[in-house]
């Protein structure tokens, strides 16, 4: 946890490695994936890089493993996980066995789907022939075989040169067309022949499958009966325009029997082939499938070196490679041991070595996280990356996160309910991680399974102290509460007070006094003791942040800016609403029942909002008959000592910084006799200046030396009313933990007693049966609503206080995040596409 206080040192350094094992070093490299590499080929063309040839054919082998991928899907062949057992990037000489055998797999997967294509077309015509002959055995009655020539052959073979001699007999054309495309083929024989055509047709019952796709298509069987040459040549042409298929059928029965039995026999021969070649191809798919997983991983980390390659320089000399990458300090002996091991495999003589160099450039954000704070650090990162060493938020949201949502979402039920989702995920992670089409939704739940848990848990602790569990609450200590009525007072009155002074016994141990479940006023007491709650925790974690400030300012020197910013910032926050916490406290020590003295009654007790409005405006409320206006006796004062400090915080602020600024360049522009400004304009006496390559810059701070004036102005008159009003409306808004919360206890209760209760009350077995439909109801509505919905809409909320309320204070998050190099990264985000 230590390391997400601050991001991780980085240093920008220089690599010198041999042309023969650049290779190897730049593959140790991506395995321990902690180098960032700078493209030092800005202004050279991709198409005119060193490795575009090894990219290219790296690219064509990607492309064979994809179709075979394709093919080994298509016939349903499951690939193996192979997570567990990682290959590393091929040698380049073992990567030419590689591409023979893809080449050799992907030419015979061709030949044979060619092969297949033809054969499948093939039987799909003998197919087709054989319901023409079947289907046309009612379309010939005697009287029209009496009239057709019994040497006649329609459709392929034509009508012969006989009919031309006979007239009085009929020709015919006989084949299969696409079943959506029969009554426009009808109409248009029609119009052609003014109605001298006869057409049957009879639909096939099952569909027949496309050779090329597989997709079933329904046909119907045709036979058109005409006369004349003409007339065939323009259903001939019609045909072929639907893409109709034409088929020899004769007139004759005993020749049409004939006929089909010799094609049924050509069918099953050519079924037999078509069996054969699909073992023969399911053989080799299946063969290639256990090494493909591997292959494709390999080829895929062999571009990723290639691509990385190509941001490398050649020296003058062609004998060296030279990279400039990003390296984490603490990774720098990493790094090296890489370089070592990939000349070591090779064989290399000449030692590659890293040089460290000095750089203006803002380095990159780099927080190491784990799987437990992977999640958190990803809310942060939504909002901005952190500026370069600047203080991650990341490590206080482990705790405040589900913390102020547990505060809006405090039901222990429900809270169980969460723990028990995020716990399923965190105890089966490795199972589930393995699910690869589980959606995006999936995904981020699964990335915020720790995130899930700890909301849970939380919510599970505020749900005991609210005392709240599915809307009821739990008699745990027992009630403080005492009862002083006798039984007939109790029964003849709806309503009855307990008076303080003499039913309350102490303190309740622990959280709510279950009591209040049954009291009128309940809402009431809620409202107020959730109110002021979402006020206190909400100046706790503004002043937690205006805090955090000075952690950044003492890091990068800008100690000026701790009197000029943080005094006044947090003198503003702490006298005016820091000032009204602590009212709220001292009004709950003062005012109690059990007194005899009017002032400190309950009754006198003067609203902290009145007071605070009254503070602010320099006015007085007159208290009522016998109480007192103030708590204590210098109150007056010390308000109007506060407010008026508050006040002179306004132009502290405002004027501070820019006239600090302004007489700092004076100095220096007199003490530089070449008019050179310092680079670090807020350095101070006794401070100590950035080495070269660190300055304020690289810090994450905001440079001020080449700003004119009038914007350092108007930059801090922005920054000061922002803050000013925000401290006003940021406390406001924590009063979103008061509404949510309350709203989520009153559906809570309305779901119990609007659905719940109308099966409590049945009786006998019809009501037992009732209720465990009521019961599946209200479970399936608290699920939906409450913890979904209402679920959804806290962690907005408890999103927005700290994005918001409280990174606002000190978080610049202008930076960006360190992108290394490395292999499990790229095949990760592969397989999320």
């Amino acid at each position: 946890m230590g390391d997400m206080f601050r991001s991780e040192e980085m240093a920008l350094c220089q690599m010198f490695i041999q042309p023969e094992a650049a290779y190897t070093s730049v593959s140790e490299l991506g395995e321990t994936g902690c180098v960032q590499f700078r493209d030092l080929n800005v202004t050279v063309n991709a198409f005119q890089r060193k490795f575009v040839t090894e990219v290219r054919r790296c690219d064509e082998l990607e492309r064979k493993i994809r179709y075979i991928e394709t093919e080994i899907k298509k016939d349903g062949i499951v690939l193996p996980d192979i997570q567990d057992d990682i290959p590393r990037a091929p040698n380049p000489r073992e990567i030419i066995d590689l591409e023979a055998h893809l080449e050799k797999t992907e030419s015979e997967m061709i030949e044979l789907a060619q092969n297949e294509v033809n054969m499948k077309s093939n039987y799909l015509e003998l197919t087709e022939l054989r319901k023409v002959l079947e289907n046309t055995q009612g379309f010939f009655s005697d009287q029209e075989v009496l009239n057709l020539d019994s040497t006649n052959r329609g459709g392929a073979a034509g009508i012969d040169e006989q009919n031309q001699q006979h007239r009085g007999r009929l020709g015919f054309v006989a084949g299969v067309i696409n079943r959506e495309r029969v009554f426009a083929f009808e109409r248009m024989l029609w119009r052609i022949s003014r109605g001298n055509v006869f057409l049957k047709r009879s639909d096939l019952d099952e569909p027949l499958n496309d050779p090329a796709t597989g997709h079933p298509i329904y046909k119907t069987v045709f036979v058109a009966f005409f006369q004349g040459e003409q007339l065939k040549n323009r259903i001939k042409k019609v045909c072929t325009g639907f893409h109709a298929s034409l088929y020899p059928c004769p007139s004759s029965h005993n020749e049409r029997e004939e006929m089909v039995k010799n094609v049924r026999t050509r069918l099953e021969d050519l079924k037999l082939v078509l069996s054969q070649t699909e073992d023969h191809r399911s053989r080799v798919l299946a063969t290639v499938s256990k090494n493909l997983p591997s292959w494709s991983i390999m080829v895929k980390k062999m571009k990723a070196i290639y691509h990385t390659l190509n941001l490398f320089n050649m020296d003058v000399t062609k004998k060296c490679l030279i990279g400039e990458c990003w390296v984490p300090t603490k990774d720098l002996p990493v790094v090296q041991k890489a370089l070592s091991d990939g000349s070591a495999a090779v064989g290399s003589t000449i030692p590659s070595f890293l040089n460290v160099i000095d750089t203006n450039e803002q380095p990159p954000t780099y927080n190491r996280t784990n799987k437990f704070t992977r999640g958190f650090q990803n809310l942060i990162d939504a909002y901005g990356v952190a500026s370069y060493r600047e203080c991650n938020p990341a490590l206080y949201t482990c705790i405040t996160f589900p913390f102020l949502f547990a505060v809006m979402f405090g039901d222990l039920g429900h809270g169980i309910i969460l723990v028990l989702f995020g716990g399923w995920m965190v105890l089966s992670e490795r199972k589930l991680a393995r699910i690869r089409n589980g959606g995006e939704i999936w995904n981020i739940f699964f990335g915020g399974r720790y995130i899930i848990l700890l909301m849970g848990l939380f919510s599970c602790y505020t749900g005991f102290i609210y005392n709240d569990v599915f809307s009821k609450s739990m008699n745990v200590f027992g009630s403080t509460w005492t009862n002083h009525y006798n039984t007939t007072t109790v029964l003849t009155n709806p309503s009855l007070q307990f008076p303080p002074n003499h039913s309350s016994n102490g303190v309740y141990p622990l959280g709510l006094d279950p009591i209040w479940q049954l009291a009128d006023n309940k809402i009431i007491f809620l409202n107020s003791f959730k109110m002021k709650l979402s006020i206190i925790v909400g100046v706790l974690h503004m002043v937690f942040g205006v805090c955090m400030s000075v952690v950044n300012f003492t890091h990068f020197k800008r100690y000026s800016s701790i009197f000029l910013e943080f005094v006044p910032q947090i003198l503003f926050l702490m006298l005016l609403f820091g000032y009204m916490v602590f009212m709220m406290f001292f009004k709950w020590f003062r005012y109690t029942s059990k007194t005899d003295y009017q002032p400190d009654t309950p009754g006198c007790a003067p609203s902290v909002l009145i007071m605070f409005i009254n503070m602010m405006l320099f006015k007085n409320t007159p208290p009522p008959n016998g109480c007192e206006e103030f708590m204590f006796e210098s109150q007056p004062g010390l308000q109007k000592l506060f407010v008026i400090i508050g006040l002179i915080c306004v132009p502290w602020m405002l004027l501070g910084k820019p006239l600090y600024i302004k007489f700092t360049r004076k100095n220096t522009a007199h003490a530089n006799h070449n008019g050179e400004l310092t680079g670090n304009i807020e350095l101070a006496e006794g401070e100590t200046p950035l080495p070269t390559g660190q300055d304020e810059h690289a810090g994450g701070a905001h440079g001020h030396d080449d700003e004119p004036m009038s914007e350092i102005y108007i930059h801090q008159a922005i920054h000061t009313i922002e803050y000013v009003l925000s401290t006003i409306s940021h406390t406001a808004s924590y009063l979103r933990l008061w509404a949510l919360s309350l709203a989520h206890a009153q559906l809570s209760e309305v779901l119990w007693n609007m659905v719940l209760s109308l099966g409590l009350k049945q009786s006998g077995i019809g009501g037992a049966i009732f209720l465990y439909f009521i019961f599946g109801a209200w479970c399936m509505f608290t699920l939906a609503i409450l913890v979904m919905m209402e679920g959804l809409s806290a962690f907005l909320h408890t999103l927005r206080l700290h994005w918001v309320e409280f990174m606002s204070k000190f978080y610049e998050g202008l930076g960006y995040a360190f992108q290394p190099f490395s292999f499990k990264t790229i095949l990760d985000g592969e397989e999320e596409e």
